[in-house]
């Protein structure tokens, strides 16, 4: 290879170029302070300190914590001999590194490291004493339940990789750090269980990751649209979780587990369209409560979808499926409303949503008095009023009421939105435009993937063995394999002969 000669600088400086661009650290004790105020733009939280046995320090003050750097470093080093090595031995914070590049130190710096510079060393000593600036551990707001554990994770990176250690505590839970976003640099970490999870599947989520070229990434919720297998599709293909004993599952499942630094929720893939209705909960109770809880959620939301769209079709294009003793009721209910079904359906849905939307922006306390008091005040006036009949603020009570048992808040965003399309099908053609939308729902999961994985397994393809914990959930003693959509290295959980032995 051959490459292009770069004109050196005066010896004194020592700011050569290496093969790849990077600055040397220089030996000058000024140089090396003016190229870091240079970097980081004269801060003015950048402080540099100058020790009489020649060592110099620089560090960010919002981002250090100051007993650690006054007992650590500064009592350590006033004693010592001015030369990197010594400086290493003295400094007893455990984590430290030697850098000979000044994008190495800036990039220290910025993660809450002190530079400590020795003057004639082309080399300078990073130690990192960061504040720890940390939520303390909560219980989970959006996915609470009344059995299991009562942890969530929080913004801390550090400490949400610890809860997943404490769960699992196994050798073989591999940690594979990346840096995602050029202004950001956000920290992202993937976990799995070597032996367990499937190489290829972890190949693909590690290079999807690598191919990130984004400005910033500051949730889970936003990286998740940047690397699941369709961003255009309505439905999430991967989920998301808040609670480590969850993300364990996933892990001893084998799938994979993507944290981001900053954010309270963690990736889980791959995942199916049913286990976004399933819930930590129905591995805490007997069989048979959650398989009935199971199939309630599903049921609930084929109602909160369909059931608006059936009464808008039934009163617009077919009488003759309502019963004759409800046609009279019906009629005296819709005689003084001046809308057809259609109007009338998307009038109070979207009524429904403005207060739903309304509730969850105020304060916690006033949104649930605005929700109540605004459902009834505003049901009832659209009554005498003549807007609406009571019948169809039943049936939209209903449907709204069906949208909350689905415990997967991202799933229950989607069933809000398709109720309104559906409607409209209904309303222009009928039961013919209701089944053309819900061809074409089923057609569009069909070909859904979650990393690679169908999204509508274990139902098509078709995979028996992972029916007994889909919708219905048998027995512990009968889930003894781990799901094939994940295609797991190790197959077996447990042997169920020695189990119920």
């Amino acid at each position: 290879m051959f490459f292009k000669k770069q004109k050196r600088e005066a010896p004194d400086t020592m700011n050569e170029k290496n093969l790849d661009d990077k600055e040397l650290i220089p030996v000058s004790k000024d140089e090396f302070i003016n190229i870091m105020k240079e970097r980081l733009h004269h801060s003015a939280d950048l402080n540099t300190k100058e020790l009489a046995n020649g060592f110099t320090l620089v560090f960010l003050d919002t981002l250090t914590d100051k007993k650690m750097l006054n007992e650590d470093i500064l009592s350590r080093l006033a004693g010592t001999s001015a030369t990197p090595d010594e400086a290493l031995k003295s400094i007893t914070v455990s984590s430290t590194s030697k850098h000979k590049y000044v994008e190495d130190g800036v990039d220290s710096i910025l993660k809450g490291a002190v530079l400590v510079h020795s003057t004639g060393y082309p080399v300078i000593i990073s130690a990192v004493v960061a504040t720890q600036e940390n939520r303390s551990l909560t219980r989970p707001e959006n996915e609470s339940q009344v059995m299991g554990p009562q942890i969530a994770f929080n913004e801390s990176l550090a400490t949400n990789i610890s809860l997943l250690r404490r769960f699992l505590t196994n050798a073989n839970l591999c940690n594979e750090s990346f840096k995602v976003g050029k202004q950001t640099n956000s920290a992202v970490a993937l976990l799995y269980l070597k032996d367990i999870a499937d190489e290829e599947m972890v190949d693909r989520m590690r290079e999807r990751i690598q191919s990130i070229d984004i400005d910033s990434v500051l949730d889970s919720s936003f990286l998740i649209q940047l690397i699941e297998d369709n961003s255009l599709a309505i439905f999430p293909q991967m989920l998301l979780t808040e609670r480590p004993d969850r993300a364990c599952a996933w892990l001893l499942n084998g799938k994979v587990v993507v944290l981001v630094d900053g954010s309270v929720q963690v990736i889980g893939a791959p995942q199916t369209f049913i286990e976004f209705f399933q819930s930590m909960e129905d591995e805490s109770v007997r069989w048979q409560i959650a398989t009935f809880i199971r199939i309630l959620r599903v049921f609930s939301m084929i109602v909160s979808i369909f059931f608006t769209a059936i009464y808008v079709a039934s009163l617009t294009f077919h009488y003759e499926i309502i019963p004759q003793t409800l046609l009279v009721p019906l009629g005296e209910s819709r005689s003084r409303v001046p809308f057809p079904p259609i109007i009338e359906a998307l009038l109070l849905e979207t009524m429904i949503e403005l207060l739903r939307e309304a509730g969850a922006r105020l304060p916690t306390k006033v949104g649930q008095t605005m929700g109540i008091v605004g459902g009834i005040v505003v049901g009832t006036a659209a009554v005498d009023a003549g807007f609406t009949s009571n019948i169809l603020i039943i049936i939209i009570a209903v449907s709204a009421l069906a949208s909350f048992t689905t415990p997967n808040y991202t799933m229950g965003n989607v069933i809000r939105i398709l109720r309104f399309p559906l409607i409209i099908l209904a309303g222009f053609w009928g039961f013919y435009g209701l089944m053309f939308g819900f061809c074409f729902l089923l057609i569009h999961l069909i070909r859904q993937s979650s990393l690679g994985s169908p999204f509508l397994a274990p139902f098509y393809p078709p995979r028996f063995a992972d029916w007994r914990d889909s919708i219905i959930r048998l027995p512990i003693g009968w889930t003894n394999r781990r799901p094939k959509q994940a295609r797991p290295d190790d197959k077996m959980k447990f042997r169920a002969q020695k189990t119920k032995e």
